[in-house]
């Protein structure tokens, strides 16, 4: 009887998953025995090595972007900088084999679960297409969020305070948070 069970949900699990636009999962996805996701993961796959960069910077992180996002955190940023306030970059354009790589490793730490709340897909993650920045530190994600909007700039997610997309015009009306990745 267990196994039809476990041969069922094998067979059901990819349906699912295909149903909910999501890649089906395999079990060495689960318990982190997979190999590395082929293509760029580190700096060229849009990793920031010093762990925050500038708008100007010539990291693909960073050149790689959206031009009008790309502007519109610059404009912030400078801003923020003439208020007193820190605003960096902490993640913005990010390979595919990159963002499988941080999704994968939340399966592995958070699991299945959590990963799906808090890390995107690569199918479905907006840093992949070059439209979502992360920003830092703290103060600088808060001063964003109170001031996006002049820009342009939204918080998307309202459990993630430092993730921004470019989703209104400068001085208008950001549309309502989702609640997590995976809403």
């Amino acid at each position: 009887m267990a196994t039809v069970v476990i041969l069922a949900a094998a067979v059901a699990y990819p349906l699912i998953e295909r149903a909910a636009g999501r890649a089906p999962l395999t079990a060495d996805d689960v318990l982190g025995s997979s190999p590395e996701p082929s293509g760029s993961t580190g700096e060229a796959g849009g990793d920031i090595p010093a762990g925050a960069a500038g708008p100007n910077d010539d990291i693909p992180a960073i050149t790689r972007l959206d031009p009008a996002l790309r502007a519109a955190v610059r404009h912030a940023a400078d801003d923020a900088h003439a208020a007193g306030i820190d605003l960096w970059i902490t993640s913005g354009w990010r390979s595919p084999a990159y963002q499988q790589s941080l999704y994968d490793e939340a399966i592995r730490t958070k699991g299945l679960a959590e990963a799906r709340r808090t890390v995107a897909t690569p199918e479905t993650s907006q840093h992949v297409s070059g439209n979502a920045v992360d920003i830092g530190p703290t103060e600088g994600a808060y001063w964003l969020i109170q001031h996006g909007t002049d820009y342009g700039l939204c918080q998307v997610y309202a459990n993630e305070i430092w993730h921004f997309e470019l989703l209104t015009t400068p001085g208008g009306t950001c549309p309502p948070m989702h609640d997590d990745a995976e809403s």
